[in-house]
């Protein structure tokens, strides 16, 4: 009698042309990384909530920063990936499907599945793309962090340097305890 094996099931992804994922919706919308497409870890309520209000105090502000806010707009951070941020902001102008050039500012909210690691990649190819400001907020323990150089600097405002544009967290987390007490 033949003994049994068991063999650990590796997941073999396809390699994606960088058209087709372009020309394709998918729900949720993935990430593409040098021809794979990645599943993106969407939240839960306390992620969305975060997301709808950074985008509402952007909104107050846009005609006054001259800049439009975006949530999860696909950005080709370069020829072989798209990254697809939770918060954007871009100078207000007319913009195509896909964001090509750099945003003003990317904002990630932390998901409890999020890595550290992985969150560090992303903002990485936002680097490399040009992105001057990077924010990464998280929920769970209630902080941002802002990129400077190479450095991640903590603090409870949030700005881009050289712009009028901030956020207040701790505005944001009461808005965010108030609708989530309800």
């Amino acid at each position: 009698m033949a003994a049994s094996v068991l063999v650990p099931k590796v997941e073999v992804s396809a390699q994606v042309p960088l058209a087709e994922y372009l020309n394709t919706s998918y729900r949720p919308d993935r990430e593409y990384v040098d021809g794979e497409m990645l599943e993106r870890n969407v939240g839960k309520n306390e992620h969305s909530r975060l997301q709808a209000l950074l985008a509402m105090w952007f909104g107050k502000f846009e005609e006054e920063w001259n800049v439009a806010a975006f949530t999860e707009q696909r950005v080709q951070v370069s020829a072989t990936r798209v990254r697809i941020p939770d918060v954007l902001l871009v100078p207000l102008a007319p913009h195509p499907d896909v964001f090509v050039d750099p945003p003003i500012l990317v904002i990630e909210i932390l998901s409890p599945d999020d890595s550290y690691a992985e969150t560090q990649r992303r903002a990485n190819d936002y680097l490399t793309m040009g992105v001057g400001t990077i924010w990464i907020i998280d929920p769970v323990n209630r902080t941002g962090r802002a990129c400077v150089g190479n450095a991640w600097i903590e603090s409870e405002t949030l700005q881009v340097t050289g712009t009028a544009i901030w956020v207040s967290l701790p505005e944001i987390f009461n808005r965010l305890d108030r609708t989530l007490a309800r």
